[in-house]
């Protein structure tokens, strides 16, 4: 598996924009989540976006905050999370990103939590309420453990905040959609394209746009604005939920097609 920085070199190579859907960990069960990951991989994901079930998710919307609900009461951990990547992880093409909150990364120690995640094959991670102040804690030892730090810009930074945080992530820019909390929306908001020709003006950094992106035309329109990922996450998640298991992984499958297409390069 390559590293999330390979997978966008590649990817630029062929002008090609990165597709990163994004799953709850342990919704509706784990068994499903490792099926939903080898699934997603071979149906035109590039990156996948997996997030670890927690009990306050600050920048979670609706949908993911019940699937987090539903997996936490099922008992899914961090543990059964790290157990279930490293038996996927060679089975896969797109690296694995994971999505979690700091608090659990403190309490389970950064040294100890980063060699677990090396261990499980995890190439990227994304901490949305790390601030860029906090950021060293976790940049410079992840380095030592190949794993790249992903860091969020927001809508509503400064111009000097942009720059900061485009020079300290690694991987790719997760530029965020619009403010308030993931979920599906029905518009993009024109901001994102000003922001995207914003970031290009310091970095020449990878840029994912998430938070809002639900339906093929969204995903087309953000990398007509100059994306070089899109990251779809409520709309999977929401897939995945209804319905049997199988009729979820049919669904996630479809939609992953759907998306791949509409984002193709013609």
């Amino acid at each position: 598996m390559t590293s999330v920085s390979q997978c966008f070199e590649q990817l630029r190579d062929h002008a090609r924009c990165a597709l990163i859907p994004f799953i709850t960990a342990g919704d509706p069960d784990l068994g499903t989540t490792a099926e939903a990951l080898r699934v997603l991989d071979r149906s035109g994901a590039d990156l996948i976006e997996l997030g670890v079930p927690y009990s306050d998710p600050l920048a979670d919307g609706p949908v993911i905050q019940a699937a987090a609900t539903r997996s936490l009461h099922q008992g899914t951990r961090l543990d059964d999370v790290l157990r279930l990547l490293k038996e996927v992880t060679p089975d896969l093409r797109s690296p694995i990103v994971l999505f979690m909150y700091y608090n659990p990364i403190l309490n389970r120690g950064i040294e100890r939590f980063l060699q677990e995640l090396s261990e499980a094959g995890v190439k990227g991670l994304v901490v949305p309420d790390l601030p860029l102040e906090e950021a060293d804690a976790l940049l410079t030892p992840a380095q030592k453990h190949g794993i790249e730090l992903i860091l969020l810009v927001a809508p509503t930074s400064p111009p000097e905040r942009i720059a900061a945080i485009a020079q300290r992530s690694q991987g790719f820019i997760y530029l965020v959609s619009t403010t308030g909390v993931t979920g599906m929306r029905s518009q993009m908001q024109t901001r994102v394209k000003d922001l995207l020709l914003e970031l290009r003006q310091v970095t020449d950094k990878p840029i994912g746009v998430g938070f809002g992106i639900s339906h093929p035309d969204q995903a087309r329109q953000v990398m007509e604005w100059g994306a070089d990922g899109v990251i779809v996450g409520s709309a999977f998640v929401k897939r995945l939920s209804e319905g049997t298991p199988n009729e979820g992984l049919a669904a996630i499958a479809q939609f992953c097609q759907s998306l791949r297409s509409a984002i193709a390069v013609e």
